[in-house]
């Protein structure tokens, strides 16, 4: 089992350098109220998205008035992360990491996805996202959510949930939430919470995109509906799939040409990666009419589905950062009549049983 983390608006303070001899001058006391603090916000928070699930309270989706970032709450809980997020697996140069996470920062985003800490800007704004498995640390007095990612199926389901809870009684997180869990397993874990008195999981981390659907959209809902468990979606442009950059093979710079890549070269090179890319040619069609690019349409595409809190961005390329970021101003042109063009050309709507009988 790996773990993630995030952080938001909650009067978070970033690592302060000290001098050697000051480092452990905090009192217990100090430390205890700090914690004491925590947990009460922590609860609150909690208790937000217990009432309006109960209550059946609409979160609804709010607008940046400086930047035009929507916000949406992760799940049925308290806490507001931003549609977009920045997400990166592997080490980028410090100054472009600095210009990325500027460029997203000032763009409205507040969810970041990153296995290295970023000291400049206001930590108390953002939500942060790690990987505990790759031994990164985050320097932080505590985050917003831990993910639990891959589940682990030598370890019973009431040791994650229970060490889930001591993570977030202990003041260094205030929810946390799963990573490439099926749904019956998030069930499961849900179950246990309730019978134990634990802390259930409050969202998902799934792969989705115009490829890869039917999770997203045929089984997280129903846990969304049921037990409030929301989603962060990743790779919305299916490891750079949906770009178009595949179209006329495997350029030497791109991802798919690296050696531990080739898993990703051998499915564009396959009969369902040319299927794949015809398809995107279509869509470019679609594309050109709402004037943006392809994708800025794969990313408002998949902001489109309610069920999802925010989707995460990996991209290093500052360009290509701003461009996708400008998917928020794309989201309002994917209606209805948009969103069904697009089905009739990828051809892969998932299909439920009620809707064969229709």
């Amino acid at each position: 089992m790996q773990v993630s983390f995030a952080c938001t608006d909650h009067g978070l303070k970033a690592p302060r350098t000290s001098e050697p001899n000051k480092q452990n001058t905090s009192s217990p006391n100090t430390a205890s109220a700090a914690r004491a603090r925590f947990r009460t916000v922590a609860l609150i928070a909690r208790s937000l998205g217990s009432f309006a699930h109960r209550h059946h309270i609409s979160l609804k989706e709010s607008t940046g008035k400086l930047t035009g970032m929507k916000y949406r709450n992760l799940g049925k809980s308290g806490l507001r992360v931003s549609c977009l997020g920045l997400g990166k697996h592997f080490l980028i140069y410090k100054p472009v990491a600095e210009q990325l996470m500027t460029i997203a920062y000032e763009n409205g985003v507040n969810l970041f996805d990153t296995a290295e800490v970023y000291s400049a800007g206001k930590r108390s704004s953002l939500v942060i996202t790690t990987k505990l498995y790759w031994g990164g640390k985050l320097q932080l007095e505590y985050v917003d959510v831990v993910f639990a990612n891959r589940p682990d199926s030598n370890t019973p389901m009431e040791e994650i949930v229970r060490a889930m809870t001591h993570v977030i009684n202990h003041g260094m997180s205030m929810y946390w939430g799963t990573s490439r869990w099926s749904a019956m397993e998030i069930m499961e874990a849900y179950s246990v919470a309730r019978q134990f008195n634990l802390i259930p999981p409050v969202c998902e981390q799934a792969e989705y995109h115009l490829f890869q659907r039917d999770k997203v959209e045929m089984q997280l809902p129903e846990l969304y509906h049921k037990i409030g468990v929301g989603v962060v979606s990743w790779s919305p442009l299916a490891c750079g799939i949906v770009t178009g950059k595949y179209e006329n093979g495997i350029p030497e710079s791109s991802r798919a040409s690296l050696k531990s890549y080739q898993w990703l070269k051998e499915k564009i090179l396959s009969e369902d990666g040319r299927k794949q890319q015809a398809k995107l040619k279509e869509l470019t069609h679609i594309a050109e009419k709402l004037s943006c690019t392809l994708p800025q349409l794969a990313i408002a595409w998949c902001l489109r589905n309610e069920g999802v809190s925010s989707v995460l961005l990996g991209t290093s390329n500052p360009a290509q950062l701003t461009e996708n970021l400008g998917a928020i101003q794309v989201l309002p042109k994917i209606t209805a009549i948009v969103a069904s063009d697009i089905d009739k050309i990828l051809g892969n709507r998932p299909q439920s049983k009620k809707d064969y009988h229709h």
